[in-house]
């Protein structure tokens, strides 16, 4: 899972005005405890712990800044929710801490707190290099924040608690949720993996799965509260169940979903090559509100180099799933993961995970150059030297944006279901447009039509699509031609 999956709305918190239709004066007037502002890092598990962050500051009586005080630096508190996966988010986690040093020693008694996985990973490193932190707070010590921040203004000194083991899922803390129609639900924390690439079993533990009846119960509260859709999150979602002794669980979880009232959309991500089992597919398909969207981590096309990189799975079976998927849901959009530049990787490897692609022809493809992490057993192999990993990446890139091309291509002509996003994209208001995802996920802009009223956050509108992007779909129909445009509220 990673940031790039995600639109900037979907990475970052909506304001409190925004979620509660308090004015930004209301707010401003009443700073509580403090005005707070959570900047995160990193893939959707993050940004859903940001919203249990947000949560727990509230019921402490702290309060969400609005984008006007954001914008003006007029908080009291900065949180920042870290990524370890790339060295990049490592950069940028030093690059933002040393922004807010200058801010703070402007004003001494603003506070800072680090949480997330850089903070579980890198602890020490953060306090001595970053000494005007207050709190540095591990994956497992969300809850401990506030207490935290108290104890680092008594005692003027930064205040550390990472904890290993996990007492209590992050679920079970209060929430202050993004987003009034889309919800983030965890079921499983940890991964049980030894992907030679990859730091989060450090970070995040042994996988830990939440009691089926307590994920339901939670996608019940957000539908009650005015949730449309749900996405499903674990390092490895569809594993769900295997600590349980279930191997079926996470299809059953998926067919249960099936029968709440008022929940039009299920999504998940992500899932293993490994555990994806016809159960799962066969659920997705049969399933109505759960969305024919996968996105499924290939990392190479080399059986050798996904042997070096110990996922238990080869090329042959990653394609048929795809095969399998496609049969039962051929509308389905699949995209993955794929790095460039693992260590050892030959021009034969590269070229077979381009041989891959070609015939996967994925919606798209986020890819990435390897970056080593310290501590993975990936980091002191042989590296392949730079130059050559970013020819490699340029050529994949351009491979996969003409295969994402010629599948938005695909879209033309065709009625597609979209539910209003939370907020609008940045020119609608000067196109009358709307915004929001089709059922399989892809970004689409709406043109109402003359004389119709603007549909509102939450509708469903379906409409024909007139034009495709590279990346996202437009529907500009006209009704008086024989297109479709009708709102479902």
């Amino acid at each position: 899972m990673n940031e790039d999956m995600m639109t900037i709305e979907e990475r970052n918190p909506i304001p409190a005005a925004a979620l509660t239709g308090t004015s930004n004066g209301a707010i401003a007037k009443a700073r509580g405890k403090g005005v707070y502002y959570v900047h995160t890092l990193g893939c959707q598990m993050n940004v859903h712990d940001s919203e249990r962050i947000a949560g727990v500051l509230e019921s402490e009586g702290y309060v969400q800044a609005t984008d006007e005080q954001v914008k003006t630096e007029d908080v009291d508190l900065i949180v920042l929710n870290t990524c370890a996966v790339r060295e990049n988010a490592t950069e940028r986690m030093y690059g933002t801490i040393g922004r807010w040093a200058r801010l703070k020693r402007r004003r001494p008694d603003m506070q800072i707190a680090v949480g997330g996985c850089m903070a579980q990973k890198d602890r020490e490193r953060i306090t001595s290099r970053a000494p005007w932190v207050d709190a540095v707070f591990g994956t497992k010590n969300i809850g401990s924040l506030p207490r935290l921040l108290d104890n680092a203004r008594a005692a003027g000194r930064s205040q550390v608690e990472i904890s290993q083991d996990l007492e209590y899922f992050p679920s079970q803390l209060p929430t202050s949720r993004a987003s009034r129609i889309s919800s983030w639900v965890s079921i499983s924390v940890g991964c049980n993996n030894t992907c030679t690439f990859c730091i989060v079993p450090a970070v995040r533990g042994k996988e830990r799965d939440r009691r089926p009846g307590d994920v339901l119960e939670e996608i019940q509260r957000c539908v009650a509260d005015g949730a449309k859709e749900v996405t499903l999150l674990g390092q490895n979602v569809n594993s769900y169940g295997y600590s349980m002794g279930d191997r079926m669980a996470f299809s059953k979880l998926l067919r249960a979903c099936g029968t709440i009232d008022g929940l039009e959309r299920v999504r998940f991500t992500s899932p293993h090559p490994a555990a994806f089992t016809d159960d799962v597919i066969a659920a997705m398909a049969e399933t109505p509100n759960v969305m024919h969207q996968l996105h499924m981590p290939l990392q190479s096309g080399s059986d050798r180099i996904l042997r070096a990189m110990r996922r238990s799975y080869r090329s042959a079976k990653f394609m048929d799933i795809l095969r399998r998927v496609r049969a039962a849901m051929p509308d389905a959009q699949i995209s993955t993961d794929i790095i460039v530049g693992f260590p050892g990787e030959t021009d034969e490897d590269f070229e077979q995970t381009m041989r891959v692609v070609e015939e996967a022809r994925f919606s798209s493809a986020f890819t990435f150059e390897y970056s080593p992490r310290p501590g993975t057993p990936a980091a002191v192999m042989d590296q392949v030297p730079h130059e050559v990993v970013r020819e490699r990446y340029d050529r994949l890139h351009v491979l996969q944006e003409r295969l994402t091309a010629e599948n938005m291509k695909g879209f033309e002509g065709r009625d597609v279901e979209v539910m209003v996003a939370a907020t609008q994209g940045r020119r609608d208001g000067d196109t009358h447009r709307v915004t929001g995802r089709e059922r399989t996920g892809v970004l689409t802009h709406i043109r109402v039509p003359e004389g119709e009223p603007m549909p509102q956050v939450g509708d469903f509108i379906t409409a024909t699509v007139t034009r495709a992007a590279d990346h996202y779909i437009i529907a500009d129909p006209d009704p008086k031609a024989g297109q479709t445009y009708a709102v479902r509220h």
